[in-house]
C-alpha cells in the first residue's frame, strides 16, 4: 500500500476528485492556504495499491493546471516623503505536489 499526497490548488481540487471517485479512489480532503499567494489549496490524502500509483498520478496530472497570476510584489520601507508604485508581477501558480508514501499498515474502521 501507499499514500499519495497531493496538493493542488482549490480550483482544481473538485474536478480532481470527480475523477478518482469515477474511478473508484477514495480520497480524504484537508482545506488549507497556500504560503506565497495566501489562496485556497487542498491535500488529498489517497491510500492506493502500489499498482494504482502511476494510474492516481496520471489523473492528478490530467486534472491540475499550472496558471499565471499577476501579483503586487511586497512594499519596501521608504522614507516619509516618498513614493513607490509598485508594478505587479506575473507569477506560475497552480499544478500539483504529490508525496508517495509506503504504507506499514492500513484500517479500515467502523465498517460494519
Amino acid at each position: 500500500m501507499k499514500l499519495v499526497i497531493a496538493v493542488v490548488q482549490g480550483a482544481d481540487a473538485d474536478p480532481l476528485l470527480n475523477s478518482l471517485t469515477r474511478r473508484g479512489f477514495r480520497a480524504t480532503q484537508i482545506n488549507s492556504a497556500g504560503g506565497f499567494l495566501r489562496e485556497r489549496n487542498v491535500t488529498l490524502l489517497i491510500g492506493v495499491r502500489d499498482t494504482h500509483v502511476a494510474e492516481v498520478r496520471e489523473i492528478v496530472r490530467n486534472n491540475c493546471h499550472s496558471r499565471t497570476r499577476f501579483v503586487n510584489p511586497l512594499m519596501p520601507i521608504v522614507e516619509p516623503g516618498e513614493f513607490y508604485i509598485p508594478n505587479p508581477v506575473e507569477v506560475l501558480v497552480g499544478g500539483a505536489t504529490m508525496f508517495v508514501v509506503a504504507i506499514e499498515r492500513y484500517e479500515r474502521l467502523g465498517i460494519a
